[in-house]
């Protein structure tokens, strides 16, 4: 399906069958039909035991990913990705918090039955009205959308190499500084963070554990779990480290979602067992390097910290009304409600910027300490054009109580320090997990 973080889809069950809606064996409601996605500029269409889906923008529709029917309402596509769909109700993707809208629909769009051609044309089309329709954040960032195209239209014709449309759909993005927009042609992509910052890598991954155990934790082992992703230490002040490099590849190249999550549960089994839960005098959180993933992941580990319900974040697109995403405390596990200190950086993206923003009303005491996030939320959109080249954009806005997003510029810290810079470095400092040390000591 899209490009989201996520690989299971379920179609969970809200009700009868609606009036119109297909019927299936012994009168109970068929999955068989289309369906429309709200919000998302999607048509689901499954006959046969086939699933498809269509690409719809107002300059056509390009056909997107099939799946095969693997078992009772169960589909999978050719990267082992897993569908499972019910009548009418909601679209919910394992791994991305909360329900898409469904509403089934007579029959495919017309455009959905004539391929676009081609051409530079059509590719350009359908690349400019996939943002226009879908991306939320052009006025927070000051730019025209319609000026873009009325500046870059008149260059693309018939005779554009593809070397030359590559170009010019890079630079058009290029003043968006979006760490979840990229234009993919085969190897070839562009894609950039906002400035001054870096995108996590196994390589700063690597630099940055190495530094940490060194000089932070003395030399003291960095226990690791979930694949790597995951390490907790000890510390000599009855404090504890937990640093939590990205929200997926917690079992390989696995792309089950539930996989992930008994691989999570291991980890979180071992760290926070009932005396660390009840004994810790403060919990350091380090997202300084988190690459990001299963927005689902953060929400679950933040069930582990908290004894009382509250509201993670909203999140709506540009048609859909605002959702709550809630985090319920986690059942018949220990759970820490001690003060949490998190470290943030520009190395802070996607799934590790929505678990920052879960703790933003965490009852009880977390303290940011660091620089700001990365500014990037929302799964992204992979949208096709017609000659073969791709997109990926976000379409979802992450609301904070008050109604404010911190897409753009981040979230930002309560204590500002520098983060992993080259004169940390080489003055074997780390101003901000000694900053985040302190404040927990100081209660």
């Amino acid at each position: 399906m899209t490009a989201t973080t996520a690989a299971l889809v379920t179609l969970a069950l809200a009700g009868a069958a609606a009036p119109g809606s297909a019927a299936g064996t012994a009168g109970r409601p068929s999955v068989e039909g289309v369906w429309r996605v709200t919000g998302y500029g999607t048509v689901l269409s499954v006959t046969h035991g086939r699933l498809r889906e269509y690409q719809t923008t107002a300059a056509g529709c390009m056909e997107g990913d099939t799946a095969r029917r693997t078992g009772p309402g169960t589909y999978t596509d050719s990267e082992g990705s897993v569908f499972t769909l019910r009548p009418r109700g909601t679209l919910q993707v394992a791994g991305s918090p909360g329900h898409r809208e469904l509403r089934r629909i007579a029959a495919l769009p017309k455009d959905c039955r004539r391929p676009l051609p081609d051409s530079p044309v059509a590719a350009f089309d359908v690349f400019w009205q996939s943002f226009e329709e879908n991306y939320p954040f052009f006025a927070a960032k000051g730019i025209d959308w319609h000026a873009v195209r009325d500046t870059y239209r008149p260059r693309i014709d018939a005779g554009t190499t593809r070397d030359e449309l590559f170009a010019v759909l890079s630079e058009m993005v290029a003043p968006l500084y979006d760490a979840h927009v990229a234009v993919l042609d085969g190897d070839r992509r562009f894609a950039q963070v906002r400035p001054g910052t870096t995108m996590p890598g196994a390589e700063l991954d690597a630099k940055v554990t190495e530094y940490v155990v060194r000089r932070d934790l003395g030399g003291k082992e960095l226990r690791e779990f979930a694949g790597g992703r995951i390490g907790y230490a000890d510390l000599p002040n009855g404090q504890g480290y937990l640093r939590i490099s990205a929200f997926a590849g917690y079992a390989g190249q696995e792309r089950s979602y539930d996989v992930h999550v008994k691989e999570l549960d291991k980890a979180l089994d071992t760290v926070l067992t009932a005396r660390r839960a009840g004994s810790l005098k403060g919990l350091v959180i380090d997202l300084r390097v988190n690459g990001g993933g299963y927005d689902s992941l953060g929400l679950h580990i933040a069930e582990r910290l908290t004894d009382t319900s509250y509201t993670a974040y909203r999140k709506r697109t540009r048609y859909t009304r605002p959702q709550p995403i809630t985090v319920e405390p986690a059942r018949g596990v220990p759970r820490y409600t001690g003060p949490i200190a998190l470290l943030t950086g520009g190395s802070t993206i996607s799934a590790g910027e929505t678990f920052t923003q879960a703790l933003i009303d965490r009852p009880g005491r977390t303290i940011r300490v660091g620089e700001a996030t990365q500014g990037v939320f929302s799964d992204t959109m992979d949208r096709r054009l017609p000659n073969g080249m791709e997109v990926l954009l976000p379409n979802e806005e992450f609301l904070t109580r008050s109604g404010q997003t911190f897409d753009g510029t981040g979230i930002p810290p309560h204590v500002r320090t520098p983060v992993f810079t080259d004169e940390e470095f080489a003055k074997n400092r780390d101003t901000a997990f000694d900053a985040a040390v302190a404040a927990l000591a100081r209660g």
